[in-house]
């Protein structure tokens, strides 16, 4: 959790206190002969700071809010806010600014560039942010300062993933969207990753939301939210969110 002063009060409602609000947001996925209703109505404020998990079984709506709130995707009905400006109402220019100066994603499968070492694969976000980590600095803080010049296939994935979060951290985001981050990893390796994602959230205050199938991991958040159908089923405040190297699945 970021130093920056951050506690989660069930009753908090101060608008300064949050980054990202959705409301009214629903998704429907019109295939010709079936639409599918991904979304139903979901309501939901991201606070500065936090380290979000959501859960949900698979078709549960939780991809697909996180698309939409990261900027990748529209909703058919209803407004996202960030810093109180909508979204929604941006132009497709507006929102890939949105990404590109906010938004830090990293997702279960590592999309590396094979034939470039760890340190330019980082540099590929930093060659265009506005005021970017050096690439040795974001990898240090994932614990890769000594696999700098080493290429993915001589990773680990345990350490590629790391080379993402490195990436998506590079550019000083205020939010950072993880999708299945540790979907294709063994539990004593994804913890590793969680580690560097924890620390992340703390050290940079980068307001992080994970979304994940494992309920193990919600362990580890400040709060938990689960979808279910297309909707919010359950919000729960973690009291006391554990270490990483605490969690078992």
């Amino acid at each position: 959790m970021a130093d920056t002063a951050f506690s989660l009060d069930p009753d908090r409602t101060a608008e300064a206190d949050i980054l990202l609000s959705a409301r009214g947001l629903t998704k429907v996925y019109d295939t010709g002969e079936v639409k599918v209703q991904a979304l139903r109505g979901v309501d939901l404020d991201v606070f500065r700071g936090e380290l979000l998990v959501m859960l949900g079984a698979s078709g549960s709506g939780k991809s697909t809010l996180l698309n939409i709130l990261g900027g990748l995707d529209r909703p058919s009905e209803g407004d996202v806010l960030f810093e109180g400006k909508s979204l929604t109402r941006r132009t497709d220019a507006g929102l890939t600014r949105y990404r590109r100066n906010h938004v830090g994603f990293i997702f279960q499968f590592y999309n590396l560039v094979p034939s470039l070492t760890a340190r330019e694969n980082v540099a590929l976000v930093t060659e265009i942010a506005r005021d970017p980590i050096p690439p040795e600095d974001a990898l240090s803080m994932v614990g890769l300062g000594k696999r700098l010049d080493h290429f993915p296939a001589e990773l680990s994935g345990g350490e590629q993933q790391r080379v993402a979060v490195a990436r998506a951290i590079a550019k000083r985001p205020s939010l950072l969207f993880c999708d299945e981050p540790t979907g294709a990893l063994d539990s004593t390796t994804g913890i590793q990753v969680l580690e560097a994602l924890d620390h992340v959230n703390r050290e940079l205050g980068a307001t992080t939301v994970v979304i994940t199938h494992n309920v193990g991991i919600a362990d580890m958040s400040d709060r938990t939210i689960r979808l279910s159908d297309g909707q919010i089923a359950e919000t729960r405040q973690i009291d006391r969110a554990k270490k990483p190297s605490e969690l078992s699945w």
